[in-house]
């Protein structure tokens, strides 16, 4: 029978062991007592296309970051009329937004303010990027410099001399508290553009909608397609080094690229090697701050650190290069299709609806590309720098007995570690023989690694509460792909036939193969060619696979989904945000995937395949 309504957060189990899983989180992200009456009044949908995976306490910093960033640009800086920021709450590990609507009344004034806002960015729109990125390296660079090196066993003697007067300690807690507001300087910077990226589709996606009341939404989608963007930047970099593997006669050093160190030394050892090793060396700043997750989570891997990822992408294209096969994403024919169809519609209005037609479109194709761009600058360079200093600081701390790796400081949030810095330079400042975390810590994140672990094992509800009548909030449609449509299906559960699944025809195409199912990027090296690939989601990053699989199936995702944006530029079928397809279709299932209509049908159930990563119904 279908249900009317998504369980109350109370309603849902706590899995075994995960008992008092709330106090790990701060007071602010969890649901109160207090204000159950409110909060279950309130839909909540889960965010699992940026966080498909539980969060460790620290982690939830960028969470909060990226969903109170988000909001401040549409309520505070733009003033958009009809939309606020977006609450946001974690539940059982997971998270869980919901859009807050402007009141009616307040609409007609916020119309003005808006109309002012953005028409100065749309006016200044080159001038003003050209600062964004000034701005955003800056903050990075900034970042870089921050030291967490140990305390001096004493203080240097020209400190005693110059009259410094301090003892090194007030550099880490300084360093601490300036990563961590770098970091949110950043992610403030992020939403300045992004919106605006949104908006201007949006505007045009309306205008589009008002003009030709049939047209297709992909139809939309198509004009503004074929555009150059920075996030293809490192996948173009590996295109090229693989290119110039192939002239040079390096295939054999790239036997085995699990091992980078001997990968590149038997590259070094060959005729031509010195020349590829300069491009590739050339290539890593900035383009290997790029990471096979989404760049959320501190177990995200980052090309700079894991030289055997890129290495492996690249032998994977030398493979298909010596096979014949084109490697390049297919620009020429996006654009072709994109000028046929413009010119279609265009032809069907006025001169004077026509010109309105070009501007609304010219100005979405100039804000569309930062829609992906930004993602290298701030989740991927940012955060990758961000990441590697917490973890130089989790190293320095083990060190002292706080716990026993760089990776157990995740398991404290962000508040808690400043404090622990406290205890550090106490006791350092002091010369007592140990901080008092040592006896503390060890015992309370071993009590956390369970609760994380036991949360891990329940999937996220898709929401909560009572959805609206209808799903109208534009964003929350264009991103997540949180429609009417997607919820009713959602709230149907098991009614509906499961070999049929409905999502978001996020780009074109029809075609049949063999289903590969991955549920983290460590998975990836499993895809073979021509298979399927059906996951929660997937990241901007694993732009090299996409040259190898024939569609791509995710549950998560709108038309503007980095999932639906990118498909599109490599020409590939995509149905985003069917709900369940991750955890209903297994590896080795035959499918059918119609990103035209945005269905997927499981035409054969194949024995489960077997092996690492393989998933199956009770796997997934």
């Amino acid at each position: 029978m279908t249900m009317k309504s998504f369980p109350k957060p109370s309603e849902l189990p706590v899995p075994e062991g995960a008992e008092g899983w709330e106090d790990i989180y701060p007071y602010y992200l969890v649901f109160q007592d207090e204000l159950k009456a409110q909060e279950d009044e309130k839909f909540w949908f889960c965010d699992s296309q940026h966080w498909p995976t539980v969060f460790k306490p620290f982690e939830t910093i960028g969470g909060e970051f990226a969903v109170k960033c988000l909001g401040q640009y549409n309520a505070r800086h733009l003033m958009i009329p009809t939309a606020k920021g977006i609450d946001f709450r974690v539940h059982l590990g997971y998270l869980y937004m919901s859009p807050i609507p402007v009141p009616e009344e307040e609409i007609p004034a916020r119309i003005e303010d808006f109309e002012a806002r953005v028409g100065h960015y749309f006016a200044n729109w080159d001038e003003l990027l050209e600062q964004w990125h000034i701005k955003v390296k800056d903050t990075i660079a900034q970042i870089e410099a921050l030291d967490f090196s140990p305390l001096p066993e004493k203080v240097p003697f020209e400190d005693i001399t110059s009259g410094k007067a301090m003892d090194g300690s007030e550099r880490l807690l300084e360093n601490y508290d300036k990563l961590i507001q770098l970091a949110y300087r950043n992610w403030q910077y992020h939403f300045e553009f992004l919106n605006l990226g949104y908006i201007a589709y949006l505007d045009f996606f309306n205008f589009c909608k008002e003009v030709f009341p049939n047209i297709p939404d992909q139809s939309i989608a198509a004009m503004v397609q074929g555009v150059d963007m920075e996030l293809f930047r490192p996948d173009d970099e590996l295109k090229k080094l693989a290119k110039l593997a192939v002239e040079l006669n390096l295939q054999s050093a790239f036997a085995n690229t699990d091992d980078a160190d001997t990968t590149l030394a038997a590259i070094a050892a060959l005729d031509g090697g010195d020349q590829w090793l300069a491009q590739w060396e050339a290539a890593q700043d900035p383009w290997f701050n790029f990471t096979v997750g989404n760049g959320f989570y501190g177990h995200d891997k980052y090309w700079s650190e894991h030289f055997d990822i890129p290495l492996g992408y690249i032998a994977d294209y030398i493979r298909r290069l010596d096979d014949g096969q084109d490697i390049m994403r297919p620009t020429e024919r996006l654009i072709a299709e994109k000028e046929r169809i413009v010119e279609e519609y265009r032809d069907l209005l006025d001169e004077e609806s026509a010109a309105v037609f070009e501007a609304k479109r010219q100005l979405a194709v100039t804000a569309y590309p930062y829609v992906e761009n930004h993602n290298f600058y701030i989740e991927h360079w940012t955060m990758g720098v961000f990441w590697r200093k917490v973890r130089e600081l989790g190293t320095m701390l083990a060190g002292l007995g706080l716990w026993d790796t760089a990776d157990d400081m995740l398991y404290l949030n962000r508040n808690e570690i400043r404090d622990v810095l406290f205890d550090v330079v106490m006791y350092h400042g002091v010369g007592a023989d140990a901080p008092i975390g040592a006896v503390k810590w060890p015992k309370e994140i071993a009590r956390r690694k369970k609760i994380v672990e036991a949360l891990k094992t329940a999937r996220p509800a898709p929401a909560l509460n009572t959805p609206p009548e209808s799903i109208t909030e534009p964003f929350t449609r264009m991103l997540w792909g949180i429609t009417t449509e997607q919820v009713n299906q959602w709230l149907a559960g098991d009614d509906g036939d499961a070999s049929q699944l409905k999502g978001m025809a996020a780009s074109p195409g029809k075609v049949e193969g063999t289903a590969r199912v991955i549920m983290h990027a460590d998975e990836l090296s499993e895809i073979q060619p021509g298979e399927i690939l059906v996951a929660p989601i997937t990241a901007p990053s694993w732009g090299p696979i996409f040259g190898k699989i024939k569609a791509t199936v995710t549950d998560i995702g709108g038309m503007m989904s980095h999932a639906a944006i990118v498909c599109r530029e490599y020409d590939l079928p995509a149905v985003t945000g069917t709900g369940n397809a991750s955890t209903t279709i297994k590896t080795g299932d035959r499918l059918i995937v119609d990103g035209g209509k945005g269905t997927v049908e499981i035409v054969t159930d194949e024995p489960a395949v077997t092996g690492p990563g393989a998933h199956s119904h009770a796997t997934a």
